[in-house]
């Protein structure tokens, strides 16, 4: 990189060419005020009050837009630049609400400080002042524009860090105002509330609504931590007092999301103090969950789990880790199963959702996780979003792919709904849910035919390729389009965009491709996709599954799963299991546990009388909830571990209170393979952490957990599990690493498959297309698939009681087509039903969805979606198939 010199201050200074001069001021601790200036926007030169002197120069320079220049002599803090910054900020004070002392923002208020540093102590321009309406129409924040200074950063902020681009300049002069669209208050407007405006607001004039007078910032502590909602791993600091977790603050540095975060992370912890937490345990007596102490709890519950394992065998026991729960906790239980119960069923939600890409990209790849980098998302030339729903599952991600789009990426979106980034595509393959398979056989069928494929790294790095080559030959795109409801043009264009877009390619794809019967086959074609391409192994390239929740990646690598430890070490090798009975010096079971879909099958068979359930609630998420709940009355013991008083804890024997992620210390792994650190931030409101908890009752029942703290569990994590073996507490620091860290010397993999796979070389997987389970009609003659929206995630967020008066209810999705058909209206009431169950919910219109569907979410208690979902499940991951099953929905009259 080509350097310059410049003078500064007196002083010679070397800089990389293009440096701005504020870069090169804060390069070498130079301090220059600013106001419209935040290192994570683009430059805007709006405030002026980085002005310099450079010689030479009649003007004073705008330091932010200006760049420095060899030879440059520079003065940042002159008599001329202090009066001109000076008479700046009496400008500002001017038309500036000053209400200091009960204004949210004193002690941060970046106004008040350069007054204060500049001597500006009352109003030298003496005029009108605005007279705004305060906007509170919301539940999150609080808009003054009284206290505007017109800085430009929120606008910014919603452009560049969320491309909302909700707020924008209106008026002129003294009219001048920062507004979203016709002026309309925030609750009203497209904004998505991320808060990403909050973040960066230098004065008082945008500030969250629940924080209002709840503290100051020499009275807080912020305590950074890791996001316990999706999987995209936020940053943020959580800021507490006394005691108690008041809100959120981004982390300008957080490695994944920098400031940007989501409506549920920015707002959704107030959960944490809900009145509903649980505190103390409960033991069912005489029918009813009674508040207990802790060692009846235990003692109870050791004596029946010894019982059952005594009297029926250790495979009469069942355990459910879980994704919401830090590493340490997940390899804790999935050990206390092996060891304690002496059984491998042990499994967590990672088999309701992404199980099959766990073994649908191992099997090609040898490894089954995300092969590149959330950073990467912006920069990438060519994307194929399939399945997913990015800008509400996992938003931050979804932003970036937004950026992708400004920056000019080619964005191919395969959907069924007309989600938010349609907008930004270039093609919307609007295909018939469950028909994945058939349309990527297509676009490979094309590549193929055109000669489009990277020969070169099918012959150097892959295996298997003629066998793909014979399958795919029958899916030409007429074919295709018989099945999805594609044009056939549309898939002739998709494999010409993907494959020739101008770059390498990335794949992301979420449950709309793994919660099928066919989830594992659909995970393994698009493997296929990114192969045939040579779409692997390079930045800006790979097949990237967005986990569903916080801990869902960590879950699988700590072994809460029924077939592999650790690191998918399996259960059936002889070798490995060796080394694990070394280690914790007990012989274990060789033989392969339960699926979760198993595990419900055997408790109605009897088989199972004994589980423990920690940080799920299967009734709620399951499918075909009336089963579900059938297994679990028909266990003779159910020990549930949780927050709260969930559906699933409601028919348990005795309940343990857990801790949220707030109240301990240990490590989430996200969707791109970071491990992070948790931390704990406040006490556990019921006395005992998670991972403390499994210890305790390991005791109980005669096995030494004797952990001194979750830093030592990772110990024994990086000392049995490959890819954690470089990885400790005290190395993650704010940043993190990205698994595989072979040795402590190692950095982190970004990027998987770099030269060669895993698994040596990579294996095509060919796959045929195959009808889901259960399919329209004419007693059910509509078509009901599930996902999430922006506002919740899955049912914790029922909790918070910002969420719930933000999105309080639940909506049946139906097109147009459909509501005139059925005679029914926006807002009103109605009947869905499927062969499993009844729910009563309204509907809404919109052209979001297809003819012939009805899209609901699984949010809400009052509107259980689950009892009407297929119980079906791919044979080969265990994963339920939420996204088909016939529906009919019926207007609710009177």
């Amino acid at each position: 990189m080509n350097r310059i010199q410049l003078i500064i201050n007196g002083a010679t200074y070397n800089v990389p060419a293009g440096t701005t001069l504020l870069g090169a001021c804060r390069m070498h601790k130079i301090e220059v005020p600013t106001l419209c200036f935040e290192p994570s926007l683009r430059s805007w030169g709006a405030c002026r009050l980085c002005v310099v002197e450079v010689e030479g120069r009649r003007s004073l320079a705008a330091s932010c837009g200006t760049e420095a220049a060899p030879g440059m002599v520079v003065l940042t803090d002159s008599p001329r630049v202090r009066e001109a910054r000076k008479t700046l900020l009496e400008l500002l004070v001017a038309n500036h609400d000053i209400d200091c002392l009960t204004c949210e923002k004193m002690g941060r208020c970046e106004l008040a400080r350069y007054a204060y540093e500049y001597g500006v102590k009352k109003d030298v321009f003496q005029g009108e002042k605005r007279r705004c309406e305060i906007d509170d129409t919301n539940p999150f924040i609080t808009r003054d524009m009284n206290k505007c200074i017109l800085c430009g950063r929120c606008v910014r902020a919603c452009a560049d860090i969320q491309a909302q681009h909700v707020l924008h300049y209106a008026g002129r002069g003294f009219e001048s105002r920062v507004t979203p669209a016709f002026d309309l208050p925030y609750g009203e407007s497209d904004c998505v509330f991320c808060g990403s405006c909050l973040s960066v607001c230098p004065v008082g004039a945008l500030t969250e609504k629940k924080m209002a007078g709840r503290g100051r910032p020499w009275e807080i502590t912020k305590v950074r931590t890791t996001c316990p909602f999706c999987g995209t791993g936020c940053g943020f600091d959580l800021n507490v007092k006394n005691g108690r977790v008041i809100g959120v603050t981004s982390a300008a540095n957080a490695p994944v999301n920098g400031r940007s975060l989501c409506v549920k992370g920015r707002f959704g912890t107030d959960l944490i103090h809900s009145p509903q937490r649980l505190t103390r345990p409960l033991i069912r007596r005489d029918g009813v969950l009674q508040e207990a102490e802790w060692h009846e709890a235990f003692d109870l519950i050791a004596a029946r789990l010894k019982a059952i394992r005594d009297g029926h065998g250790p495979d009469a026991l069942a355990a459910l880790s879980s994704a919401r729960c830090t590493n340490e906790e997940n390899f804790l239980m999935q050990k206390f199963v092996r060891v304690v119960l002496g059984t491998n069923n042990v499994d967590h939600c990672a088999r309701v959702c992404h199980a099959a890409s766990v073994i649908g990209l191992r099997t090609p790849f040898g490894s089954g996780a995300m092969t590149n980098s959330i950073r990467e998302i912006p920069s990438t030339k060519t994307m194929l979003v399939i399945g997913a729903n990015p800008t509400e599952a996992h938003p931050v991600i979804g932003s970036k792919m937004k950026q992708a789009a400004q920056n000019g990426c080619r964005i191919i979106v395969a959907d069924p709904r007309r989600i938010e980034l349609v907008r930004y595509a270039e093609l919307w393959l609007r295909l018939k849910p469950g028909t994945d398979t058939a349309l990527i056989n297509g676009i490979m069928h094309v590549i193929l035919a055109e000669g489009w494929e990277d020969r070169r790294f099918i012959e150097e790095r892959t295996s298997g390729f003629a066998n793909l080559r014979e399958v795919v030959r029958e899916y030409t795109p007429e074919y295709v389009s018989a099945i999805t409801d594609v044009p056939a043009a549309d898939v002739r264009r998709a494999a010409e965009i993907y494959a020739r877009g101008g770059g390498p390619a990335q794949i992301f794809y979420t449950l709309g491709i793994a919660e099928h019967t066919c989830g594992t086959d659909n995970v393994m074609a698009l493997a296929n996709l990114a192969m045939l391409t040579g779409n692997v192994g390079k930045e800006n390239s790979g097949v990237n599954p967005l986990r569903g929740q916080n801990n869902v990646q960590g879950g699988c690598d700590m072994g809460a799963l029924p077939d592999c430890f650790p690191g998918y070490q399996k259960v059936t090798d002889l070798e490995i299991r060796r080394k694990f009975e070394k280690s914790w010096g007990i012989s274990l079971s060789p033989q392969e546990g339960l699926m979760l879909p198993q595990m419900l099958d055997a408790c109605v068979a009897g088989q199972v009388k004994g589980m423990y359930i920690m940080g799920e609630d299967p009734l709620s998420t399951d499918a075909d909830s009336s089963h579900v709940r059938a297994a679990l009355t028909a266990l003779d013991f159910l020990v549930v571990q949780d927050i709260f008083l969930t559906e699933t804890a409601k028919l348990a024997d005795v309940v343990l209170p857990g801790a949220s992620f707030a109240e301990k210390s240990g490590t989430f792994t996200n969707t791109e393979r970071r491990v992070q650190m948790v931390r704990q931030a406040i006490e556990p409101l019921s006395g005992k952490a998670d991972w403390r908890i499994i210890c305790e009752l390991a005791g109980w029942m005669g096995y030494d957990f004797s952990y001194a703290s979750p830093a030592e569990v990772m110990t024994e994590i990086a000392a049995l599990t490959p890819q954690y073996t470089g990885i400790s507490h005290s190395r993650l620091g704010t940043k993190g690493l990205q698994w595989p860290v072979p040795a402590v010397d190692h950095y982190g993999t970004p990027i998987l498959h770099r030269g060669r796979f895993t698994r040596g070389r990579g294996l095509f997987m060919p796959v045929e297309y195959r009808e889901a389970a259960e399919l329209p009609d004419a007693e059910y003659p509509l078509m009901l698939t599930t996902g999430r929206k922006l506002a919740h995630y899955n049912i914790s967020t029922a909790y918070s009681p910002a969420l719930m008066e933000h999105d309080p209810e639940e909506f049946a999705e139906i097109s147009p087509e459909d509501a005139r058909r059925l005679r029914i209206s926006d807002g009103e009431i109605a009947r869905v039903t499927t062969r499993r169950g009844t729910v009563r919910t309204k509907v809404r219109v919109t052209e979001r969805v297809r003819p012939g569907i009805i899209f609901m979410t699984f949010h809400y208690k009052a509107v259980p979606v689950n009892v009407l979902t297929n119980g079906a499940w791919d044979k080969v991951s265990g994963t339920y198939e939420y996204k088909v099953c016939a529906a009919r929905l019926e207007k609710i009259r009177g």
